[in-house]
């Protein structure tokens, strides 16, 4: 079967990968409430396209955070990829560096920061869970230095795991033969069959639930790497994250594994951008399927956009070519999204060229 988007992806990763895997990679928290709205709120963005732009030159490349990169399409951290195919991660970062953009490497991830690295050149970021024990966070980080990955993404939604029901009744554990890599030799790259989820029994016994504001400061300490600050869904919390000195803010719920019932991101969004009033970058995380999604989110303020699932299903589907073949999907439908916008560059998407269910259109004059 010829793939024409990326949604096709999941069916062929289903078909594939065991039950366990499968549910654990495509599961929400609890209802999954958030799960489908993630997408379904892209449905409730409408386009106002201008016409009569000469659009036969579209550039897609944008600057993250000083780096150079071929489309503000980037790769989210998503944990264990060697679950989905014998080449996990590797071929994820061969895929996105051959794509000319941003991997982001989970803590979780079933190969190492140096085994990632050696891959060869490429722009990476690497996303940290904060332990119990500062030790391991201090090392980890380290590594990731000396591998060459440029920022970290601390994910500050996660003091607790989310209640993942099809992970409870699966039983989930790491299977045999792997281990999360860049903690083997810690003593902590198992995980366990528990009678509950094992990844939930793990992380209430390794990550510090005790995280705050004051331990931005302390990474910012250990560490000359730019921190983005994944996990941001308030204005309130937006504006303390500038006040602590975060690069950028990635605006995600977890692939709405954490808590339901909390708004898509592509929602929160504007909430999130108006309140850094542009004093740092923001990012969207969630939910993006298409390039018209990504193009509603730039519409919206977002610098770029970070998918998931979606380099989870294709590299259990195809490997290495299928995560090329997903990122040069939403390249294509981004920049034809753009031409038929009228828009030529990044900088000319702008709040104009949408509208929202949730919003009085605001190219309205005030007074009617």
């Amino acid at each position: 079967m010829e793939i024409t988007n990326v949604m096709e992806y999941e069916k062929i990763a289903k078909e594939k990968l065991p039950k366990m895997v499968y549910d654990y990679y495509a599961s929400g928290a609890e209802d999954q409430w958030t799960l489908q709205e993630n997408r379904n709120a892209f449905s409730r963005i409408l386009f106002r396209p201008r016409i009569l732009i000469d659009v036969s030159k579209i550039d897609v490349s944008t600057r993250v955070l000083g780096f150079n990169i071929s489309m503000p399409i980037m790769i989210a951290p998503t944990a264990m990829q060697k679950m989905a195919h014998p080449d996990g991660e590797l071929a994820t970062a061969r895929a996105t560096s051959a794509a000319g953009t941003i991997m982001t490497l989970s803590s979780w991830a079933t190969c190492s920061v140096e085994e990632v690295a050696s891959t060869g050149p490429g722009f990476r970021f690497f996303q940290l869970y904060v332990y119990k024990d500062r030790n391991v966070v201090i090392q980890l980080v380290k590594r990731a230095e000396k591998a060459g990955f440029k920022a970290i993404a601390l994910t500050v939604d996660t003091p607790r795991l989310g209640r993942r029901e099809s992970d409870i009744k699966n039983r989930f554990a790491l299977p045999r033969g792997l281990t999360l890599k860049n903690f083997e030799g810690l003593d902590l790259g198992k995980i366990d069959k528990t009678n509950d989820s094992g990844l939930a029994s793990y992380v209430a016994g390794q990550v510090d639930q005790s995280l705050s504001w004051k331990d931005i400061k302390w990474l910012q300490s250990i560490t000359s790497l730019p921190i983005l600050v994944k996990g941001v869904i308030t204005a309130e919390d937006a504006r303390i994250a500038v006040e602590y000195g975060a690069a950028g803010i990635i605006v995600s719920n977890h692939g709405a594994r954490q808590l339901d019932y909390v708004p898509a991101t592509i929602v929160a969004l504007e909430e999130v951008v108006k309140a850094v009033e542009g004093r740092i970058p923001v990012f969207l995380d969630g939910g993006v399927r298409r390039g018209t999604d990504v193009f509603k989110a730039l519409a919206l303020g977002a610098s770029g956009v970070f998918v998931g699932r979606p380099s989870l299903f294709s590299l259990a589907a195809d490997g290495e070519a299928g995560v090329r073949k997903m990122l040069q999907m939403l390249r294509d439908e981004f920049e034809l999204t753009m031409a038929l916008s009228g828009c030529r560059s990044l900088r000319e998407i702008s709040r104009n060229h949408i509208k929202t269910d949730w919003d009085i259109p605001h190219y309205l004059p005030a007074k009617l």
